[in-house]
């Protein structure tokens, strides 16, 4: 008999003990396994051999300026939003030294760098905001006439494994931005946990034939209709839970107009400057470059780390920096991300997950900025009209 469209769209399901076994084919396939694991107090990133890595019986809670993760009874492995880190420290390394040279008489002899990973990425656990900046960064990094070594070493040939969130944070914005909480794509396979009463299985759907073939290697049956309905269930209760919303209807041109907003004021009397939100954002991706020489070896390097458009050298042309004031930066760095971005990548460089929330140590929000903005705007407006 003829499968009919629906039975094909059906999902797999895959059985909480069933995971070890996957983990033992994406290693089998020459992969790295790298997922979340629970260290030091928070939701972190690391190579892990099995499910017993996972951080089961975790959640967390988040609101601006605070973090804390809690234990909990329940055997999920996923309840809790996101970290500080996201896949952008494994993709775009903090700091990588591109070449060490020596001296040889006469000159400099280019002897090394740091080397490209020896096996391809298996990234398990990704969230739809961390899919969606992974594109953001595909578009910045590898998109261009000049690609990133770096990033491309790293990204080709990765395999993007996502979990689909079930519960959103205080700190959550990614349904108002149209990345989340479900994936949008990007991916080789996609989870939702279902825990329910004895139940706890994966429910799974390939994103391509990579996750197709680790499903039918798995031996991975068909989800059942109750599974399918509750895993649907838990995305839409994600969904419907965000702490956060960020209206996006026309924000570029409000912000090209922003530039004499008493706000920035405001935001500057708070905000250090320490660039916290840049190190956990997924999609900033601005470094510079250094060249340390060490004279009792006679090496030298060219390194290259992270830079933040939050350090006053980060505008440093001769003589001097161009943005002397935190009310420069903090501008800098909302209009590029949520404005200027559009005009240089066709996107938006903001993804919805909450992170420059969380930890940024004032609480300073993007969302709330934003609304700032927009309601001088309307108060204009509205003087207008009633003028």
């Amino acid at each position: 008999m003829q499968e009919t469209a629906t039975q094909k769209a059906r999902p797999a399901a895959i059985e909480r003990d069933q995971l070890d076994r996957l983990f033992e084919l994406l290693r089998e396939r020459g992969y790295t396994v790298v997922g979340p694991v629970a260290r030091d107090g928070a939701i972190a990133w690391d190579e892990i051999s099995g499910a017993g890595d996972l951080p089961a019986g975790w959640t967390d809670e988040q609101e601006a300026g605070r973090y804390a993760l809690r234990r909990t009874d329940a055997p999920a492995l996923f309840d809790w939003t996101v970290g500080a880190g996201s896949a952008k420290a494994l993709l775009h390394p903090p700091q990588v030294t591109l070449w060490r040279a020596r001296r040889n008489g006469q000159g400099l002899e280019i002897v090394d760098g740091d080397p490209p990973p020896g096996r391809t990425l298996a990234l398990f656990g990704l969230r739809a905001c961390d899919l969606a900046a992974i594109a953001v960064q595909d578009r910045v990094l590898l998109g261009g006439t000049v690609t990133d070594p770096v990033y491309r070493a790293r990204r080709e040939g990765a395999l993007l494994i996502a979990v689909q969130c079930g519960r959103a944070g205080r700190t959550c914005f990614c349904a108002s931005m149209g990345t989340g909480p479900a994936a949008g794509g990007g991916h080789d396979l996609a989870l939702t946990e279902v825990v329910d009463g004895g139940r706890h299985v994966f429910v799974a759907e390939a994103g391509g034939e990579r996750g197709a073939g680790l499903l039918a290697a798995l031996g991975a049956r068909a989800a059942t209709a109750a599974e399918a309905k509750a895993a649907q269930a838990a995305v839409a209760r994600a969904a419907a839970g965000m702490g956060r919303k960020l209206d996006t209807e026309g924000l570029p041109a409000l912000l090209a107009k922003s530039q004499d907003h008493a706000r920035w004021d405001e935001v500057a009397a708070r905000c250090f400057a320490c660039g916290n939100c840049t190190s956990v954002c997924p999609t900033c991706f601005c470094v510079t470059v250094e060249d340390p020489t060490d004279l009792t070896t006679g090496f030298t390097r060219r390194a290259r780390r992270w830079d933040s458009c939050f350090s006053i050298d980060f505008s440093y042309i001769h003589g001097g920096p161009v943005r002397t004031s935190i009310r420069a930066r903090y501008r800098q760095w909302l209009t590029h991300k949520l404005g200027a971005w559009h005009d240089q990548f066709g996107t938006s460089g903001c993804v919805g997950c909450g992170r420059c929330i969380t930890w940024c140590p004032a609480g300073i929000d993007i969302t709330e900025e934003a609304a700032a903005l927009r309601e001088r705007k309307r108060k204009k407006e509205a003087s207008r009209a009633n003028a």
